[in-house]
This record gives structure tokens, sequence and C-alpha cells, in this order.
């Protein structure tokens, strides 16, 4: 008997960040071939980068992502001050992982509550899912906001911020500006709370993977939003500026993005998943009990079980704002002095959807003669197909619309942003 052949296609990917399509090709259970197809434009910011003045690097990059231009202002001015030799004081630093609170609360609570959850329940949208569960949608959007609020009162506005800057801010912010935040965030804080409890109750898809788990990891045990040290659950324990002996990119012909993988070793998975298993321990005590509440324990191989750890992470960036403004000290100085000199930095932060690594090179003067970018969605491209690959039997055995959205839905437990990951290093044009 011959196998049946079938093709699961999605022309367009909803309810992530971008464009892109999808395809997997099943030969009775076997899949044949699995395609996460990116083909949103490059946009070529590395070379767009060249020539401009490291000052600029942070502005420039942050319009990479609308959701987490953070992410991208604190990986450039880390580099930035990498190859410079800055240290930044520890108020702010403390300032710098406030902002970063306000990003993972606003990014995490947008994809649980309107892009994640209608998944779990059924439907094909938040706005068809708030007929009937309004209540956690307003609750989500307020969280949400409150993150916002962050963002905005740390760096100017919510989309975009700009007061960062290499070597620290324009402005510190003063202390009554802070705790005017207080009140909705340890509202926002109870609501999470109760969130993650909702929510632990809904049906998980079974799927084991066997990933290996990348992530930072602070030397102020801190749970990692901008480390010093890269590690895996592979035993990979690296400076961020060792990066590039240990992680390569490459171009695959079906995707405008790069793929990324461990040298010598194949695909890893970076992002909450990675975060909460590697470290753990660094959480907020409180916040440990509540995962484990919800049903969540080390090691989480469920990537279905992402939405769970997401809420996790927001627990914990309530917990540390809180904490954080509650013992708010201004700083004497916004920002240090930061001459420009020749040499190449590495920085790397958490994105919320995983490790960011930016390079940069510099001349005497302070301008760029190389960048280098590397987003968590190309990171984790060649797992999430993978992923598809595991839930073959499963997609086989279903019919094909259900089939498709399970494919689609696998995808989305890992919320990735295409238009981050839209870059590639070589362009070969040949004319005939």
């Amino acid at each position: 008997m011959k196998s049946r052949t079938r093709t699961l296609e999605v022309d367009y990917l909803t309810r992530v960040e971008g464009e892109a399509s999808l395809s997997v090709r099943l030969e009775g259970e076997r899949v044949t071939d699995v395609r996460l197809s990116i083909f949103e434009p490059p946009r070529f910011f590395e070379a767009l980068l060249r020539g401009r003045s490291y000052l600029e690097a942070p502005d420039i990059t942050s319009r990479i992502c609308g959701i987490c231009p953070v992410a991208y202002l604190m990986s450039a001015c880390r580099a930035m001050e990498d190859a410079l030799g800055v240290q930044v004081e520890p108020s702010l630093h403390a300032l710098r992982r406030l902002l970063y609170c306000g990003e993972w609360i606003e990014s995490h609570c947008l994809h649980a509550f309107l892009l994640h959850a209608p998944d779990f329940l059924g439907y094909p949208d938040a706005l068809s899912m708030a007929k009937q569960h309004g209540e956690w949608v307003q609750r989500g959007l307020r969280m949400k906001k409150a993150g916002n609020a962050i963002v905005s009162l740390m760096g100017g506005r919510s989309i975009h911020p700009i007061n960062v800057r290499v070597g620290g801010f324009y402005r510190a912010p003063a202390r009554a500006e802070l705790e005017s935040l207080l009140p909705e965030l340890r509202w926002s804080r109870d609501a999470t709370a109760e969130s993650l409890e909702w929510m632990s109750r809904f049906s998980f898809p079974e799927l084991s993977r066997d990933y290996e788990f990348v992530s930072l990891r602070q030397s102020d045990d801190r749970y990692p939003m901008m480390g010093e040290r890269v590690v895996s659950s592979g035993g990979l324990d690296i400076a961020v500026r060792e990066w590039d002996a240990h992680f390569e990119e490459e171009q695959v012909p079906y995707s405008t993005a790069l793929q990324a993988r461990r040298v010598g070793a194949g695909a890893y998975l970076c992002g909450p998943l990675a975060r909460f298993n590697l470290n753990f321990d660094r959480l907020e005590p409180e916040v440990q009990v509540l995962a484990r509440k919800a049903g969540l324990s080390v090691p989480c191989l469920n990537p279905f079980r992402a939405l769970l750890v997401r809420l996790v992470e927001v627990l914990q960036a309530f917990t540390d704002a809180i904490r954080l403004i509650e013992s708010y000290v201004p700083p004497t100085v916004a920002h240090v002095d930061s001459p420009a000199r020749a040499g190449t930095g590495h920085g790397a932060t958490e994105a919320p959807r995983g490790l960011l690594y930016h390079r940069y090179t510099l001349d005497e003067e302070g301008g760029i003669t190389d960048a280098r970018i590397v987003p968590p969605t190309s990171q984790n491209q060649r797992s999430m197909e993978d992923d598809l690959r595991v839930l073959a039997p499963e997609l086989a055995s279903r019919k094909h619309a259900e089939a498709t959205h399970l494919a689609e839905w696998t995808i989305r437990n890992h919320d990735p942003c295409i238009s981050c990951s839209a870059h590639f290093l070589t362009l070969k044009l040949e004319r005939v």
C-alpha cells in the first residue's frame, strides 16, 4: 500500500509579528519537508549602520522592532560600552533593568492574552475570545498597559524609546515619578498570579522535546535580562564576546532570514523556556512557588507550556519593577561619559523572545565599520521546524484543517518576531 502524501500549507501565519508562511509535507506519519518561510524583505540594518556614529546605533537598531525596541537599545548600548571600555554604575544598571521589565510585561501580555490564548480556547482570534472571556482579555490589556507605562516614563515614549543612550540615559526619573506607577504595578502583579492560575487549567497538547536550551546567565544571581555569560543545557558556558566561536548562521533557500546553530552541534532554543530551565533558581522565591502551583517544573520540555512560562516571567518582571522602584535612589548622573576609540564590542540581552546578540567594530573616531545582529527568531527557526517533525504522527492523524491549525499553533508557541529575523549577510546577484 502506498503511503498517503499530504501537504499542509499556511500562506500567511496569523497572530505573529511579521510575515511568513508555513509548509509541512507528510508521507504517511513521516515528515519529509518542513519550511518556515520568512518572506518579509530583509532591511539591511547591519549595512545601514556602517559609517554611522556609535552613538546612533541604539536608536537606529531599536527601529528593527516596535514590540521589543528596548532589547535592541540595550544590546547595542552594552556592545558599544564593551568596545569603549565604559562601566555603567549600578544605579543606572538598575534603571535599565526596570525599563526591560516594562518591555517583558507588555510583550508577554500581548502574546499570552491576545495571540496565544485563543489557540488553547478554540477561537480564531482575541476578538472572538473576548465575547466569552472578556474579563480576561481586559485584564491582560490592563497588565500590558502597566508595562507600557514603565517604558513610557523611562524611555520618553512607549514605542521606540528616545531616552536611552550609550552610558546610561539622557534623563533619570525623579523618585516621585516612579512611585506613581506602584499602585497599578501591585494590582497587575496580583492579576498576573490569578491569570497564571486560570491558564494553568487549559488543556495542553502533548509534546516533549530534548532541546539544547541557551540563555544568558547574570553574575549578580538575578534572573537574566542582561548578562555577561552565555550558558546552555549542553554544557556551554562562555563569555558573550566568545559568541562567534560557538554559534554560526547560514542562509536557507526558502527564507530571507538566516538560521543559527551551535558550531558542531545543531539546533538550539532560546527564549522563555530556555531562561526558565536554566535559571529557575534565579526567580524570586514567591514566583517559584506560584510556578510550581501552576504545574511547572524543571525541566519543562513541552513548548506549549511556554504560555505559562511567559506569565511566570511577567510575575518576575512585576516583582522586580516594584522592588526597584521601592528602593530607588536617583543616580548622581544620568549617564557616564563614553569617549570614542577604536575597538570591537559585544553585547547580549534577553529580549522577550530570546537572546539578542550585537557586535560592532569601531574606528578611532567611533565610526561603525562592521555590525552583526543575531535576533532570537533566527536562532529558534530550526527548533520550530523540528517541533513539527516530532508532531508528525499527530498531524497525520488529524483532518486537514485541524492539522493545519495545530502546525500554526506550534509555531506560535515561540512567539516569533519575523521582522526582527529578516536579516542576511550576503546578497548574491547573478545576471545572465
